[in-house]
C-alpha cells in the first residue's frame, strides 16, 4: 500500500473490535470464495490426515476430548494450493491494513481446517497460553454446508459483561460464509454441542 486508502468495509470490522472485541462478518468472502473453500476441505478430509486437535502447546499438549472433540488440518503457507492461495491474499491483506491504521505489529498468521462431528464441542477457554501471548486477533470462519440449520448447534458462546460487571454470553449462529474476529487475549469462549458436522478455519493473527 504506497496510497493509503481507507476500506470502509475494514474500518466496521476495526470499529467493532475497539468498542465490543468482537466483529460477526457476513461477507469478508464471497459465496463463490466459500463454496471453493468448503469442497477444499472436504476434499484434504478425504485425502490427508486429519488429527485431533490437542488443548495447551509445545511439550503440554494434550488431546482430552472431554475438552475438545474437533480434528484439524494445519494450512501451510508456504505450499498452499490454489484456493489456499485465494484465502491467504485475502488475510494477508486484511493484516496489512490493521497494522497500517491501528498500529498492532501483526507478523502473519497460523490456521487450520477444523471439523467438528456430531456429538463434539469445545470446552470454555481463552486462546493465549501462560509461555505464549503473541495470538492476538481469533478468527474462525464457517464452512458449513448451505443448508446449515441453526438448530444443528456448534454455536459460538462468547463470554462478556455488561455496564454493571454481570456475565452473559453472546451466542453467534455457525451459519456458513459467516466470519468471526475477536480479542484473544481478552474474550473467553467456547463451541456449544455439535449435533451435525461443523466445517470451519479457525485461526490467529500474531504479533513477534
Amino acid at each position: 500500500m504506497n496510497e493509503f486508502e481507507v476500506n470502509p468495509f475494514y474500518e466496521l470490522i476495526i470499529n467493532d473490535l475497539m468498542n465490543h472485541k468482537y466483529s460477526v462478518v457476513d461477507a469478508f468472502f464471497t459465496a463463490k470464495e466459500i463454496e471453493l473453500l468448503r469442497a477444499n476441505l472436504k476434499l484434504k478430509r478425504e485425502l490427508s490426515n486429519f488429527k485431533q486437535a490437542a488443548i495447551g502447546n509445545n511439550d503440554s499438549e494434550q488431546i482430552i476430548e472431554e475438552i475438545r472433540g474437533d480434528s484439524i488440518l494445519w494450512l501451510d503457507e508456504d505450499q498452499p494450493d490454489e484456493v489456499e492461495k485465494m484465502y491467504f491474499e485475502k488475510m494477508n491483506n486484511f493484516i496489512a491494513y490493521v497494522n497500517q491504521t491501528c498500529y498492532l505489529g501483526l507478523q502473519g498468521g497460523e490456521f487450520h481446517y477444523a471439523c467438528y462431528p456430531p456429538g463434539t464441542f469445545y470446552k470454555r477457554h481463552l486462546d493465549t497460553f501462560h509461555t505464549d501471548t503473541r495470538r492476538t486477533l481469533s478468527m474462525v470462519l464457517y464452512l458449513n454446508d448451505e443448508d446449515w440449520n441453526p438448530s444443528w448447534g456448534g454455536e459460538l458462546a462468547i463470554y462478556l459483561k455488561d455496564e454493571h460487571g454481570v456475565e452473559y454470553q453472546k451466542n453467534i449462529h455457525a451459519l456458513p460464509g459467516r466470519m468471526i474476529i475477536f480479542n484473544s487475549k481478552a474474550l473467553e469462549h467456547e463451541v456449544k454441542m455439535v449435533n451435525h458436522v461443523r466445517y470451519s478455519i479457525t485461526g490467529w493473527l500474531k504479533t513477534r
